[in-house]
C-alpha cells in the first residue's frame, strides 16, 4: 500500500522551459485546484424574509460559515428595529417591493403565509423561493399560483421538510399512486399554540389534561394555526395525491409536554393477494423552549435544507 501511495504522490505534471524544471506532485495540484475553483464560485446570495428566531438562526449560520457557498443578498422583517439593533444592520431591506435590487437566489420565507400569498410569485418571477410556511398552499389559488410562476420563470419552489421525517417517502409513494392514507399528529404545550377561534379559547383553558383541539382534514386547520402546522401542510404537499383535503390532521394541546412532538401514519397499498397494507409510524421528540412555535432540532433541519437549493430543476422540490 505504501509503494502505491509514493507512485501517486509523486506522479509529477512537467513543464520546461530554458533553465527550469518543475515537479509539482499530483496530489497538491488537484488540491490547489480545487481550493481555487472554490474561493473563484460565486456564492448563493440569500434573501431572508422574516427576522424571528429561525430568521436569525439562519443569518447567523449563513454569515458565520465561509465555507457553505452563501452570502445575506437582504433581511426583511415587518419590524425593521429588530434588524437595525442587530449585527445584520448592513443587509437590511427596508421595502420588501425593492427585493429584486438585492440580486437574491434565493429567498427564504420565514415569516408568516401572507407573505407567501402576496409575494410569493413576484418572488418567483426573479429567484427561487424556499417557502417556511407553507399553511399558505391550503388556499387552492396561491397553490396554483405559486406552481405556475415557478414553471414560467425556470425557478425552484423549495418546500423544506422542518419537522417532517420521511418527506420524501410520502412523496415517492404518491407519485407512484400507492399512497392511500396519511395521518399526521401534533403534540404541543397550550403556551407553543398561537391558535385563532375557536381553537384558541379551548386552548386557553387547557389545564391539567391534554385536550384534541382539532381532528379532519389538514386544509381547514391551517389557517386556524397558520403558524403550529407548518408540518401538516408540508406532509400534504408530499402526499399530492391526498392533497390538503384528504391528509388528516389532528391537534393536540397537552399541559405535560415538553416537547414538539409530530406523529407520522402512512398507509401504502393493499398486497394483490390480500391481507393487511404496508403501514409506517414514526414518533418525532423535538425540545422546545417555553412559548416557541419552532422546535430545536427543526432550526438544524431548515438551514441543511437550504444548503441543498442549488441547481435544482424548476418547479416544487422538497429539500
Amino acid at each position: 500500500m505504501a509503494q502505491i501511495f509514493d507512485l501517486v504522490s509523486f506522479i509529477s505534471l512537467r513543464r520546461v522551459s530554458t533553465s527550469l524544471f518543475i515537479q509539482t506532485p499530483v496530489w497538491l495540484l488537484i488540491f490547489t485546484m480545487a481550493d481555487k475553483d472554490k474561493q473563484s464560485s460565486p456564492r448563493r446570495r440569500v434573501g431572508i424574509v422574516g427576522f424571528g428566531n429561525l430568521g436569525k438562526y439562519l443569518a447567523e449560520q449563513i454569515t458565520a460559515h465561509a465555507d457553505n457557498g452563501l452570502e445575506l443578498a437582504f433581511v426583511w422583517n415587518r419590524s425593521a428595529d429588530a434588524i437595525l439593533q442587530s449585527a445584520y444592520c448592513d443587509a437590511a431591506l427596508e421595502k420588501l417591493d425593492d427585493f429584486r435590487g438585492r440580486r437574491p437566489d434565493v429567498v427564504v420565507e420565514v415569516a408568516h403565509p401572507d407573505i407567501v400569498r402576496e409575494y410569493g410569485a413576484r418572488f418567483l418571477e426573479a429567484c427561487d423561493l424556499m417557502v417556511g410556511s407553507p399553511t399558505a398552499f391550503a388556499d387552492q389559488a396561491t397553490e396554483d399560483r405559486l406552481r405556475r410562476a415557478a414553471d414560467e420563470h425556470g425557478h425552484s419552489l423549495f418546500i423544506p421538510s422542518g419537522a417532517l421525517w420521511g418527506a420524501n417517502d410520502i412523496l415517492k409513494l404518491a407519485t407512484a399512486g400507492k399512497l392511500t392514507e396519511l395521518v399526521v399528529t401534533m403534540r404541543k404545550h397550550p403556551s407553543m399554540l398561537k391558535v385563532n377561534e375557536p381553537l384558541r379559547s379551548v386552548n386557553e383553558n387547557v389545564k391539567d389534561l391534554e385536550t384534541i383541539l382539532y381532528t379532519g382534514p389538514v386544509r381547514s386547520l391551517c389557517p386556524l394555526a397558520p403558524n403550529n402546522v407548518n408540518t401538516m401542510a408540508a406532509a400534504a404537499m408530499a402526499a399530492h395525491n391526498l392533497g390538503f383535503d384528504k391528509v388528516q390532521a389532528r391537534l393536540v394541546a397537552d399541559p405535560n409536554a415538553k416537547a414538539h412532538t409530530v406523529i407520522v401514519e402512512v398507509t401504502g397499498p393493499m398486497p394483490a393477494s390480500g391481507g393487511l397494507p404496508m403501514t409506517v409510524r414514526t414518533v418525532r421528540e423535538n425540545p422546545a423552549n417555553p412559548g416557541a412555535v419552532t422546535g430545536l432540532a427543526t432550526y438544524i433541519s431548515f438551514y441543511s435544507s437550504l444548503l441543498l437549493t442549488n441547481n435544482r430543476p424548476a418547479g416544487v422540490q422538497f429539500v
